[in-house]
């Protein structure tokens, strides 16, 4: 549990830096941001990452500030301009990795692959280097024969790469041999990679943070800027990736200090908890993303969108079933290097034949390099990391989990008891072990791969679910287990991130917040999905239920976008197509469909009276989740650009320019009187963003505690309301379909805590008077209210 004395700000505003968008240009927002109610600028990554990266997770030089972005005198005069306005500032850190894609830009990488072992930088890089030369999956084909000698490089057309000292005689394919690494097909990677990567990113190199040195070496210049004053706060990026992310927090603690504010970006599944030992303050909040969206989706449309799904795909299948056979799938294809390279660490089981751990000292004798490990040690290890019931556990805390992984992977594969029983032993003896820290790495690798970014893609149910953190077997989350979760969080982790949208999110809050009214109007949906999808088929009718609610959720939206949206997802979704075996037709048919839907006239039409039935609800559903993150327990932070409606699919269409002008047009006129209506402009949304944030800015004291309120009366399932503090209490409305369907609120009441007195509802600017106002007052105006008490 974090230390409660720890300052944190009110809230944060997440910024993605580019050269699109500098240091000088973050300058410039600040008083924007500060306007809006903002508590601190919340930053990408800043170090020296890849030419062009519009996110920065691709660090190639941990120990200087982004030149791209603006330098170091743009980085100072950012932070000067922070401060300025009272301003804290929270910076995101990728401890994991580093970019390698160009080795040259990586000078610790380069000289790695210069000198090899003996290289100073050798041991910054988990490579296995008893499997021999390091693979670099770079080739179009098996062929070296366009490799040529520059001087003292090795170039294969744009690609350079070191020659060592010494061996730059000969033809280019005689001094390719002599290397410490060995240039080979790109299709390689994925099953003989002797070097640990992000997922199944090539590009990006694992660092061993564990070793004291480089953990010290990496986080230099980031530590500067701590002890200098310039950050407040951290947000550690993908911890799960680490040998010992427990150890590394505790490290990480005690460089920053007691008193600065320290998060993890930690996907948690339903009901799991940070590891106690954790010295932080919480997590980036997906779990809060969860559950204040799903409060709003109507348990109700569950039956028929099931229904509608599997006569859809004619497959009905467990979400469950489709995750493990997603897992199953990676673990065999992408993530097979890890799994091979686990297998070699893993004892003989009694009677078997396996001796997988024998020492290894050539590269044609290495199992990982070969692909000579028992088939059957390296299918348990496969079946193991696909049981997990979370991303990873963190032994010896999180026992419980590897006993359940175990146990389902019994159950899947029980002719692989022997191998399993032996995988858990040496776990369990040597917690810290070579092969109980690189089980417990890659399980969320193959989590992630396998669910997030497989069976999210296949399992199209209802989309709107289908989200980093999300669980979308549970229809929603209904009120009293919101309220329970909400309460938890007040009680044990106040000062945790909470948020709806992220740079990492499949699709904005926005357009969840549109698509979950499908679960209320589920037989309209079920109408129009299968004459839409006849008229403009797809190649998988997994791919068409996808397709179809993405486009009214996003919709307006261009057939680039929707092109770009749907190629990605189609791929990620490895049926007819994939990253790694593109089919041509496929990927045709999927490109041309956007715009064979958009030119179809008489559809369109279809479409925009379709989206006009489900906007209006989606925008109080919109305003609600909104008003409830920033209202409720731990620190709201605010995505770029969603102070606004703003309807956008998976990166990098949720990494477009933000309209900045618009945004600060729209604040100027609201601070002037101006009252919106909840329409397509937003206006609205800035409306309920900003009162909040600035409640939340100047008046803390009142956002304390936690109460679930109930409503009273015939509609009173269509309120979700709580109270922090004795003066504050928040209400959104819920189920909007079924509330006008009924005719409204009637006679409903929201019973007000305390003795009756004046309440004022900060966002309608209205007075609210009596201890239980009717809910057709109360939101009268808008499908929210803010209430609290003068000071």
């Amino acid at each position: 549990m974090p230390d409660a004395r720890r300052t944190v700000p009110s809230s944060t505003y997440r910024l993605q830096f580019s050269k699109d968008t500098t240091f000088d240009d973050a300058a410039g927002l600040v008083p924007y941001l500060d306007a809006l109610g903002i508590g601190a600028l919340y930053a990408s990554p800043l170090l020296e990452s890849g030419a062009g990266s519009n996110h920065g997770y691709d660090v190639v030089d941990p120990t200087r500030v982004s030149a791209e972005r603006g330098g170091e005198e743009g980085r100072r005069r950012l932070v000067d301009a922070v401060r300025e306005r009272g301003l804290g500032f929270v910076l995101d850190i990728v401890p994991n990795h580093v970019g390698v894609e160009v080795a040259k830009a990586n000078p610790w990488w380069w000289d790695v692959l210069r000198l090899g072992r003996s290289s100073e930088h050798a041991a910054t890089f988990d490579v296995d280097w008893d499997a021999g030369p390091i693979l670099l999956p770079i080739l179009g084909d098996d062929s070296v024969a366009d490799l040529s000698v520059d001087g003292d490089e090795l170039r294969y057309f744009e690609h350079a790469f070191p020659i060592a000292p010494g061996t730059g005689d000969g033809t280019a394919q005689e001094v390719h041999e002599r290397q410490h690494y060995r240039l080979v097909n790109w299709r390689r990677g994925a099953a003989e990679l002797t070097y640990r990567r992000f997922f199944d990113v090539s590009t990006l190199a694992a660092v061993r943070v564990e070793i004291p040195e480089i953990f010290e070496r990496t986080h230099r210049e980031i530590l500067r800027w701590v002890d200098a004053g310039d950050v407040d706060g951290i947000r550690v990026d993908h911890p799960d990736g680490l040998s010992d992310p427990g150890a590394y927090m505790r490290r990480l603690r005690a460089a920053l200090g007691p008193d600065r504010w320290l998060l993890v970006e930690k996907i948690l599944g339903v009901g799991e908890q940070l590891p106690p030992s954790w010295p932080v303050d919480g997590t980036s909040g997906y779990e809060a993303l969860r559950e204040i969206g799903g409060v709003f989706v109507d348990p109700d449309g569950a039956g028929l969108l099931t229904q509608v799904a599997a006569e859809h795909t004619g497959v009905k299948q467990s979400l469950h079933a489709a995750e493990h056979d997603a897992r199953r799938e990676v673990a065999a294809t992408i993530l097979a290097a890890e799994v091979a390279r686990i297998a070699c660490l893993v004892p003989a089981a009694p009677g078997s034949q396996q001796g997988g751990s024998a020492p290894v000292q050539s590269e044609e004798s290495h199992p990982a390099v070969t692909g000579r490990a028992p088939e059957r040690v390296r299918d348990a290890v496969a079946e193991l990391l696909c049981g997990f019931p979370v991303y990873r556990s963190y032994l010896p805390e999180g026992r419980a989990s590897l006993d359940v992984a175990v146990s389902v992977a019994r159950a899947h594969r029980p002719d692989l008891a022997d191998e399993l029983a032996a995988i858990h032993a040496a776990m369990l003896a040597e917690p810290g072990g070579e092969l109980a820290t690189r089980v417990q790495q890659t399980s969320g690798m193959v989590m992630a791969k396998g669910v997030e970014d497989t069976a999210f893609y296949r399992w199209n149910r209802m989309v709107a679910l289908n989200e980093v953190g999300g669980d979308p077997s549970r229809f929603g989350v209904p009120p009293e287990e919101f309220h329970t979760a909400l309460a938890c969080r007040a009680a044990s982790w106040p000062a945790t991130m909470t948020t709806l949208s992220t740079h990492d999110a499949k699709r904005s809050e926005d357009v969840r917040a549109r698509l979950a009214v499908l679960a209320e109007i589920p037989a309209e949906w079920a109408d129009l999905l299968p004459r839409w999808a006849a008229r403009h088929p797809l190649p998988d009718p997994s791919l068409e239920l996808l397709a179809w609610q993405n486009l009214v959720g996003a919709w307006p939206i261009s057939a680039e976008r929707m092109a770009a949206y749907l190629g990605k997802a189609a791929k990620e979704a490895k049926r007819v197509t994939s990253h790694v075996d593109a089919v041509a037709e496929v990927d045709e048919a999927v490109a041309a469909w956007p715009a064979a839907v958009l030119g179809d006239a008489e559809l369109v039409t279809e479409i925009e009276e379709f989206v006009e039935r489900i906007a209006g609800p989606g925008r109080a559903n919109s305003l609600g989740q909104k008003l409830l993150q920033i209202a409720g327990p731990g620190v709201p932070d605010v995505y770029q650009g969603t102070e606004l409606f703003e309807y956008s699919l998976v990166d990098p269409d949720n990494r477009r320019p933000v309209d900045w002008a618009a945004r600060r047009e729209l604040l100027t006129r609201l601070d002037d009187g101006f009252l919106p209506d909840v329409d397509a402009s937003g206006a609205a949304k800035l409306l309920v963003t900003a009162a909040a944030l600035r409640l939340r800015r100047f008046r803390p004291e009142v956002f304390d505690g936690y109460r679930a309120l109930p409503a009273e009366g015939p509609a009173a399932r269509h309120a979700v309301a709580f109270q922090r503090s004795p003066s504050l209490v928040a209400v959104a409305t819920r189920l909007p379909v079924g509330l006008a369907a009924r005719g409204g609120w009637g006679d409903s009441v929201l019973p007000l805590p305390g003795a009756a007195a004046d309440w004022h509802d900060v966002i309608s600017d209205t007075a609210v008077d009596g201890s239980a106002p009717r809910l057709a007052d109360v939101l009268g105006r808008y499908p929210v209210a803010l209430l609290v008490r003068p000071a």
